[in-house]
């Protein structure tokens, strides 16, 4: 399997030539023609690929929703072990991330719509046989399992694509992903495929429609496809009712499929260009906070104090705790196991320390400051700890 999916030769200036609206249509009118047929032969390669792994799957896969593990498995264990930081800084030696990270968005979009065109467009050739002179019942029953097997495969397909491109993204940010830590998987699953409770309308689908079609899209979903939807699993019926409209309606045809791949595949990007770079922020920050630190052990007291202080814990703040603690063990060796244990935070402990520590204390009211600020404007509780900090801190000088 190769380190990236869409790496192919002429690819990335192909993708670049669409812009960022991209082609529409064949999702395949930018592009010298052999970019073109380059991309073509990449994801129909791909395509096959996925066709045989959804081959594999049994009715009870595809009604547990065990299908889905299976193919988050297969999507990144061995691509995780190619596609690492080492293998972008060759391939993007000297350009800056948020330069890699728009390269990757729009060669991940590209290659989604030509899937999509090519699974839709394979779907509509069905249907038109079977309406044709020739079709009758035992064609229309073909067109059925050819369209289950086309949509699945699609949306195999989309769903690895979006996948990796989040996982690079990350990569690219430098912050590490395990695909086999439960965590990390979730994380990814969350930022690639927006699972949230509002995905479980039409809404955000025709959000991308072209407005003639939406009617035809509501409709669809409030029929017996939102019903068989609402019985798979959470992940599943999400997956499903983003993309079954676009094989399950063929008057649509080849247009809606493209701009839907396209269009999930870029927001995919952006929501997770936007999450890791911010992610990358804490980070950054917990290093410099860490590297500074001339009382180590005592600014992990503070830190915590401050964070736990307004009583409202961000992902900003438990990932800029959680980051800090492996940092200071690693740059300082100090190891807080008694603040491990804390469940309730006693600010008289802290105080006592602050207290006990002699010296200047200015790098632990800067740390302080800046751990109050890492998600916003501190609170009204954060701002008064603050306040005693500083006043024991110049009472200590």
């Amino acid at each position: 399997m190769n380190a990236a999916p869409f790496d192919a030769e002429g690819a990335e200036n192909a993708a670049d030539s669409t812009g960022s609206t991209g082609s529409t249509g064949t999702a395949g009118t930018a592009g010298t023609a052999g970019d073109l047929d380059g991309g073509r032969e990449v994801v129909a390669r791909a395509l096959g690929e996925v066709r045989e792994l959804v081959g594999g799957f049994g009715a009870d896969d595809l009604a547990s929703g065990a299908w889905f593990g299976t193919l988050a498995t297969h999507a990144l264990t061995t691509y995780a072990e190619t596609a690492d930081w080492r293998y972008f800084e060759e391939k993007y030696e000297g350009v800056p991330v948020d330069a890699v990270v728009d390269r990757r968005i729009k060669l991940a979009v590209w290659y989604a719509g030509l899937a999509g065109g090519i699974s839709a467009g394979a779907y509509s050739m069905a249907v038109a046989a079977a309406v044709g002179p020739r079709g009758g019942a035992g064609a229309a029953a073909k067109v059925r399992g050819a369209g289950a097997l086309t949509g699945m495969v699609d949306l195999a397909y989309l769903t690895r694509l979006q996948l990796r491109l989040v996982h690079d993204i990350a990569v690219l940010h430098r912050i590490p992903i395990d695909p086999s830590d439960p965590e990390d998987l979730r994380k990814l699953l969350r930022v690639a495929l927006f699972v949230k409770g509002t995905e479980l309308t039409a809404a955000p689908l025709t959000k991308y429609v072209p407005t003639l079609v939406r009617p035809v899209v509501k409709r669809y979903y409030s029929g017996p496809v939102l019903t068989a939807a609402q019985g798979l699993p959470f992940i599943g019926r999400t997956l499903l009712q983003r993309n079954l409209v676009k094989i399950g309606i063929p008057v649509v045809g080849v247009p809606l499929a493209v701009v839907l791949n396209r269009s999930t595949t870029r927001l995919a990007g952006r929501q997770a260009q936007d999450l890791f770079r911010n992610e990358a922020r804490v980070i950054e920050l917990a290093g410099e906070l860490s590297g500074r630190s001339r009382h180590p052990g005592l600014l992990l007291w503070v830190a915590w104090l401050v964070i736990d202080a307004d009583r409202r814990m961000t992902d900003d703040r438990t990932l800029l705790m959680k980051h800090l603690v492996r940092l200071v063990g690693e740059q300082h060796q100090v190891v807080e196991d008694r603040l491990a244990r804390v469940v309730a935070i006693d600010p008289a402990e802290v105080w006592r320390r602050v207290d006990a520590e002699p010296g200047d204390l200015g790098d632990v009211v800067d740390a302080a400051e800046r751990v109050a600020a890492v998600d916003g404007a501190p609170g009204a509780r954060a701002k008064a700890v603050l306040a005693e900090l500083r006043d024991r801190c110049r009472r200590g000088a």
